[in-house]
C-alpha cells in the first residue's frame, strides 16, 4: 500500500467532524535520480501552490455560509427501528440495498435538514420578546437562503414555503404582510414554521416559541404528542391509528392559566400530511385524532407529522389578512396582461410551492394586489388565510419530517433541540 493509499484509508475511516480538522497530507516526492523503464530520467514534479484553508469549525452568527462548505455527504437524522410486526425490514439484505438506492434524494433531504437545524439553533437564541414579527420571519428566511445558496429564479434550492410566525390563538397560515408592525410580547405563545428544500426535497418542521412558563405544559403536551406519532408512523400503519395516539397522548396534558384550568385538545381539523416533489401538501393526510381512515403509509414515503394542541375549541377557521398564497395545477387563458405578468414570476420563482406577499415585494413585483386576485379569481392560485381558534384561546405546534425507508425510519430533520 502506498503512503497516498494509506493516507486516504485514514481520511476515509475519520467522522465528519474530524474531516473538518484533517489537514491535508502532502503526497510523496518523486526522488530526484530516480528513472523510468526505459532508463530515462524521470522530471522531478513541481509543488503547486496550495490554496488558502478556510476555517470552517464554525457557523457564523447569525448563519451565512452555505451548509456544502461543511459537508459533501450530509449526516443522517435520527434511525429509527419499526415495529414489532415489520422488525424484519431492519435485517432484510434486499430492503437495505433497496434504501441504499435512493441515497440522492437522501442527501438532498439531509442538506436541506441541516440547514433547518443550523437556523434554527440560531432563532432559538435571537427571538425574544420586544422584535417585530416581520423581522423576526425575514432573518430566518434569510438565513436559509444563505445557507442553501439558493438563487432567485433557480428551483433547485431554497424555501418550501414562507416563514410562520403564528401568535397565540392563531395555530397556522400567519407570516406579517409589508406594514405589519405586530411586536412579539413576553405572553405570546408563538409557533415558528419554516420549510427548506433541495431539488424538491422537502423539510417541514415546525416548532413552538413561548416565554412565560405559564403555558410549560401546553408546550410539553404538544412536543410530546408530535414524538408520539413520529413513533407511531411506519410502513402499512393506519393513518386513523397515528392519529389516536397522537389524540391520546396530547389529552392527557392541562395547563393552568390565570387560576383557571384547561384540558389540552388536539386541533381536529388540521392535520400531518404526506411530501411529494415541489409539493408540501401531497395526497395523504395525517390526523392528529382517531378518524377511522383506514388508508396505510407506504414505503418511501414522506411525512410531516405535526400535531396542533389548543386551550380553546380546538378548531380553526379562516381569520384575518391573507399573506400565504400556492399555485395550482389549473390552465386558464388570461386577459389582464398584468396578471400574465405576475404568473409568471410565480412559476420562475416559486412553481408548486408556497410564497407570501412579502416574496413578491423581495422580487420587486409592484401593484400587483388587483393581479393577484385575478389570479385567484380564475383559480390559478390558491390562497391559504392565517387558521385561528376562539380569541383568548392559546396553540402550540411541533413537527418533524420522516422517511419510511424500506429498512428503517429516518426523523430527517431531529436536532439536538427538539
Amino acid at each position: 500500500m502506498t503512503d497516498t493509499e494509506k493516507v486516504e484509508e485514514k481520511i476515509e475511516n475519520l467522522s465528519l467532524e474530524d474531516k473538518k480538522d484533517e489537514v491535508a497530507e502532502k503526497p510523496a516526492e518523486t526522488p530526484a535520480n530516480a528513472t523510468t523503464d526505459d532508463g530515462k530520467k524521470k522530471k522531478k514534479k513541481k509543488n503547486k501552490k496550495k490554496a488558502k484553508k478556510i476555517d470552517l469549525s464554525e457557523q457564523t452568527e447569525p448563519p451565512t455560509i452555505p451548509v456544502t462548505r461543511f459537508y459533501q455527504k450530509f449526516p443522517a437524522g435520527e434511525i429509527m427501528d419499526y415495529g414489532e410486526d415489520n422488525l424484519w425490514r431492519t435485517t432484510d439484505e434486499e430492503k437495505r440495498y433497496l434504501d441504499r438506492m435512493k441515497d440522492d434524494n437522501l442527501n438532498d433531504l439531509r442538506r436541506a435538514a441541516e440547514v433547518h437545524r443550523q437556523v434554527r439553533n440560531y432563532a432559538h437564541k435571537y427571538i425574544k420578546p420586544g422584535l417585530r414579527m416581520i423581522d423576526i420571519c425575514e432573518t430566518i428566511e434569510n438565513a436559509c437562503r444563505n445557507l442553501l445558496d439558493a438563487k432567485d429564479n433557480d428551483l433547485s434550492s431554497g424555501l418550501a414555503f414562507p416563514c410562520g410566525c403564528s401568535l397565540n390563538n392563531c395555530a397556522a397560515h400567519y407570516t406579517p404582510n409589508a406594514g405589519d408592525e405586530t411586536v412579539l410580547q413576553y405572553d405570546d405563545v408563538c409557533k415558528i414554521d419554516f420549510g427548506t428544500q433541495i431539488n424538491g426535497q422537502i423539510i417541514d418542521c415546525a416548532f413552538t416559541v413561548h416565554f412565560n412558563p405559564t403555558y410549560d405544559n401546553l408546550i410539553n403536551a404538544v412536543k410530546d404528542a408530535t414524538n408520539t406519532g413520529v413513533k407511531a408512523a411506519g410502513i402499512d400503519v393506519r393513518l386513523t391509528d397515528v392519529g389516536e395516539a397522537i389524540q391520546e397522548v396530547m389529552e392527557s396534558y392541562e395547563v393552568e392559566i390565570n387560576g383557571k384550568t384547561y384540558p389540552v385538545k388536539p386541533i381536529r381539523n388540521l392535520s400531518g400530511h404526506s411530501l411529494g416533489t415541489y409539493r408540501i401538501h401531497n395526497s395523504k393526510s395525517v390526523p392528529i385524532v382517531k378518524n377511522g381512515d383506514n388508508t396505510k403509509m407506504e414505503e418511501n414515503e414522506h411525512f410531516a407529522i405535526e400535531t396542533f394542541g389548543s386551550t380553546g375549541k380546538g378548531y380553526v377557521h379562516d381569520d384575518m389578512e391573507c399573506s400565504h398564497y400556492m399555485r395550482n395545477e389549473n390552465h386558464v387563458s388570461l386577459r389582464l396582461a398584468k396578471a400574465k405578468s405576475l404568473l409568471n414570476t410565480i412559476n420562475r420563482n416559486f412553481g408548486t410551492l408556497a410564497f407570501c406577499k412579502r416574496y413578491l415585494d423581495r422580487l420587486g413585483e409592484t401593484k400587483y394586489t388587483m393581479a393577484l386576485n385575478h389570479l385567484v379569481e380564475n383559480g390559478l392560485v390558491d390562497p391559504y388565510p392565517p387558521l385561528c381558534d376562539i380569541h383568548g384561546s392559546y396553540t402550540a405546534q411541533f413537527e418533524h419530517t420522516i422517511v419510511l425507508r424500506p429498512a428503517c425510519k429516518e426523523v430527517i430533520s431531529r436536532g439536538e433541540d427538539y
